[in-house]
């Protein structure tokens, strides 16, 4: 197997590999047993790295398998946890525990983007990156060691620390969503106008007027128009909050 990891990271050596292995065997808390596995969970796609077929590896697949292991521990963890709560219920609180979010504050704890092979500097990286890696990282465990592995990790990193039923509850992972769902129960029009807000950097910014009944209740401004919505989704929602919860 190490022949293998050779041939498809060229650059690395014997002693790096072994400081990898420390590194990923202080993470996750027992020794990995096929490092390539890990190796791809922290490799960019900038990196340029294929194997002998012309795959490419990166962690982009082991994040798509890490979030459907993410979602079937933390699923059956809440069905046991709560015998009460119906579907709607254990489908909102497992979206609030696998929220990016809150993956990215989970990668940001365990500084996994300070381990990732990239071409591309660090700053240079959006938020999602520190959730992507950690999503990547639960994807290359499962694959190494199988699913009970991967289940302890999860119950460890995850759920212990930060799984608590009662704060969940309360928890808003989108304020844009909420304000939508009380516009429509209450029957009140709103439109989100989203332009173009450049400042003298020459980044691109974009900024959001939220109307509510054809008045303007909020602005924001943020680079992607998806974080502008949210944060004028937010201000309304303050602004509202006592008749949005008293419905």
């Amino acid at each position: 197997m190490k022949r293998i990891i050779k041939k498809i990271f060229p650059k690395s050596r014997s002693n790096e590999d072994g400081i990898f292995f420390g590194k990923i065997e202080k993470i996750i808390g027992f020794k990995p047993v096929t490092l390539l596995f890990y190796q791809k969970a922290f490799t960019h796609r900038s990196a340029n790295r294929t194997d002998d077929n012309g795959n490419p590896l990166n962690y982009e697949r082991l994040e798509f398998l890490g979030d459907a292991m993410l979602s079937s521990v933390i699923a059956a963890h809440l069905y046991n946890k709560v015998p009460t709560g119906d579907e709607g219920y254990l489908t909102k609180m497992r979206s609030k525990i696998v929220s990016r979010e809150h993956l990215n504050e989970l990668g940001r704890d365990l500084n996994l983007v300070a381990m990732v092979d990239s071409k591309v500097p660090i700053s240079n990286f959006g938020e999602n990156i520190h959730g992507n890696i950690f999503e990547a990282l639960v994807g290359a465990i499962f694959l190494d060691k199988g699913y009970a592995f991967c289940e302890k990790f999860i119950n460890k990193k995850v759920i212990i620390p930060y799984v608590d039923i009662a704060k969940l509850e309360g928890k808003v992972i989108s304020y844009k969503s909420l304000l939508i769902e009380w516009c429509q129960k209450e029957k009140r029009t709103f439109h989100y106008e989203v332009f173009d807000d450049n400042g003298n950097d020459g980044q691109r910014f974009f900024g959001v007027k939220l109307s509510i009944d054809d008045k303007v209740v909020a602005k924001a401004r943020a680079t992607s128009k998806k974080k502008a919505e949210e944060i004028a989704s937010k201000r309304a929602y303050f602004a509202f909050q006592e008749k949005i919860n008293t419905k």
